[in-house]
């Protein structure tokens, strides 16, 4: 075996949970992912939403500016310590954790952009209109929320690694 099939092999083994964790423990697992998966998201999500308003890209442009940087925050935050701790490379990472982390998003995503624009915080067209803050407020829950089962059955099926 190579030493770098070797390393992969390491890195995947160091990751691998055997599903024997107890219920509790599954849902505290999963209350923790998730809310490290909201914190990447809000990140990203408040900088785009911050810097469409800021540069008056529009709604969509703005929803789709929050989107790319809720993904890249996001899946910065999942790889970096997988790397730190699991001496992976960042090809590595980015392939254990990827699916786990895009499906997560994207859930996080579906909802918390939902609930702003349903609300109106993306259409109030500046940070000084309580609105936007609002939206804002309210769609962080919903986002965790969202992506609390998906996280659930993620981590069950031994989909999302490493957290």
């Amino acid at each position: 075996m190579t030493q770098h099939a070797h390393a992969t092999h390491d890195s995947h083994h160091a990751c691998h949970d055997d599903g024997h964790e107890h219920a509790g423990g599954m849902f505290r697992t999963t209350s923790q992912v998730t809310l490290h998966c909201l914190v990447g998201c809000s990140i990203g999500e408040f900088l785009g939403l911050f810097l469409g308003t800021l540069i008056g890209l529009g709604v969509f442009g703005t929803v789709a500016l929050a989107v790319v940087f809720a993904f890249v925050v996001g899946i910065s935050l999942a790889v970096l310590p997988v790397m730190r701790n699991h001496g992976m490379t960042l090809k590595q990472a980015l392939a254990t954790v990827w699916l786990g982390e895009v499906m997560s998003i994207t859930a996080m995503e579906i909802a918390m952009n939902g609930i702003d624009l349903a609300i109106g915080g993306v259409q109030a067209g500046s940070l000084a209109n309580p609105l936007f803050w609002i939206g804002f407020a309210a769609a962080v829950p919903a986002g965790y929320v969202a992506a609390w089962p998906v996280n659930y059955l993620l981590l069950k099926r031994n989909l999302k690694k490493c957290h």
